[in-house]
């Protein structure tokens, strides 16, 4: 199984600005089939996914939403942005591969 089945797809820029508004929080996980650190965090996302059942996960296709990667300045994939009332909480982004500890850190740290 892939992300895409564990999470909402992103579908359309509008899609993109309503999960920003609301009032739950959303985290945006910019990923791509090719990407082999995408791949690695397959197996563990589900468990985090069910542990953060309150946040709402959007799959980004890094190579269908590219001017959306740009225009937030996503430029490494797996990448994470927590937003809730239309605003950043938070973003996960590094070159080096990500451990499930290191995701559940990061989510946590969206509810503070």
């Amino acid at each position: 199984m892939s992300l895409k089945d564990h999470m909402n797809v992103l579908a359309n820029a509008e899609q993109f600005d309503e999960a920003k508004a609301e009032e739950a929080i959303s985290v945006f996980v910019f990923s791509a089939n090719w990407c082999p650190d995408c791949r690695f965090i397959e197996p563990f996302m589900p468990k985090l996914i069910e542990k953060y059942k309150d946040y709402s996960f959007y799959y980004v296709d890094r190579d269908e939403w590219i001017s959306l990667a740009q225009e937030q300045m996503v430029m490494g994939i797996p990448s994470f942005i927590g937003v809730g009332k239309g605003k950043e909480l938070g973003r996960f982004v590094s070159k080096l591969r990500k451990s499930e500890a290191e995701i559940d850190e990061f989510l946590a740290s969206l509810q503070k």
